[in-house]
């Protein structure tokens, strides 16, 4: 029994000029040797999170199942914390295991005053191999919050605290070195299909944000180059009245997701009924994306159209 520990770089494993391996992580965290279980390291690549791609994390998620298969009691992967909240979203969607896929970073790096990698690390192990942890998907553990995947944002561009669930909060904690969850959601259909990178390449999604005064000129052509938009529109799904034509004739030729801007709460499907409400869009066929904010319900488009799942079914789980 062991946890499988995957680096991917970040700030938690910037040091100056150079990158410290999962050696050099393990090292400085205190009370990592008595965790129970071993760490078993496997440095993947070390890049900033920018740089990460759906297709890394596909391979990611295929080394941490054939590290479950051999004996492992969960998973622990530490990147770069900008693009965390939609690599973990990935990585929910198509982990089919029970034991816990855990994520991971740091906000301060080594070299500095608190760096708060270390706790980050301690925590997430803990995590992996909690039977408590168990059936709950990917997790994001950041400052001893344990976090959904399907909720977590990134709040702030520097603090420590950054990570949070605006629609519910934590759905655990680590206290006194113990993994308390506090509760369990359902776990909900992830992707069917397995991704390959090359039907990932082929299936461009667009995400567009709504403006005040937006003129709509960057939808224009848009269905020459992508398979799929993400729209994110005003409060609970609303765009100015003249891009509803527009939009409409997009969702006639590609899925249109229709999403809120604001990063919490759902968007309505009932209420407003004027050119560009939520009623006359989702009329138009634009597709309900729920409560999923534009960052993850692009990652969830862009993986059923490589996967020839049904769009509608998966999206209706976020309603």
């Amino acid at each position: 029994m062991s946890v499988a520990l995957f680096t991917l770089g970040g700030t938690i494993a910037m040091a100056g000029d150079r990158r410290l391996d999962g050696a050099a992580l393990t090292a400085a965290v205190p009370g990592l040797a008595e965790l129970g279980q071993p760490v078993e390291i496997q440095d993947i690549e070390a890049v900033p999170s920018a740089n990460l791609t759906a297709a890394k994390m596909l391979e990611v998620v295929d080394a941490a199942s054939k590290a479950v298969a051999a004996g492992a009691t969960g998973v622990v992967v530490t990147q770069g914390t900008d693009t965390l909240e939609e690599t973990s979203f990935l990585v929910d969607q198509v982990w089919p295991h029970s034991q816990p896929f855990v994520l991971t970073g740091a906000m301060r790096n080594p070299t500095l005053a608190g760096p708060d990698g270390p706790a980050n690390l301690l925590a997430a192990c803990r995590v992996a191999c909690s039977p408590a942890a168990r059936d709950l998907g990917a997790l994001v553990v950041f400052k001893e919050e344990i976090h959904a995947a399907r909720w977590v944002r990134k709040t702030h561009s520097t603090s420590t605290a950054t990570f949070a669930s605006p629609n519910v909060g934590p759905i655990g904690h680590v206290v006194e070195d113990q993994v308390r969850i506090l509760a369990r959601p359902t776990r909900l259909d992830g992707v069917q299909g397995s991704a390959e990178p090359a039907d990932l390449d082929a299936n461009r999604v667009a995400l567009y944000t709504l403006t005040m005064d937006d003129d709509g000129l960057l939808l224009k052509g848009l269905a020459d180059t992508h398979q799929g938009l993400v729209v994110a529109g005003f409060g609970a799904g609303h765009v100015p009245a003249a891009l509803t034509p527009v939009l409409g004739e997009l969702a006639a030729a590609m899925p249109v997701v229709l999403t809120s801007r604001t990063g919490g709460g759902s968007i309505l499907r009932n209420t407003y009924r004027a050119a560009g409400s939520e009623i006359d869009l989702l009329q138009r066929g634009l597709i309900d994306g729920g409560f999923l904010d534009p960052y993850k319900a692009r990652v969830l488009l862009r993986l059923l159209l490589a996967t020839d799942d049904d769009i509608s079914a998966a999206f209706a789980q976020y309603q």
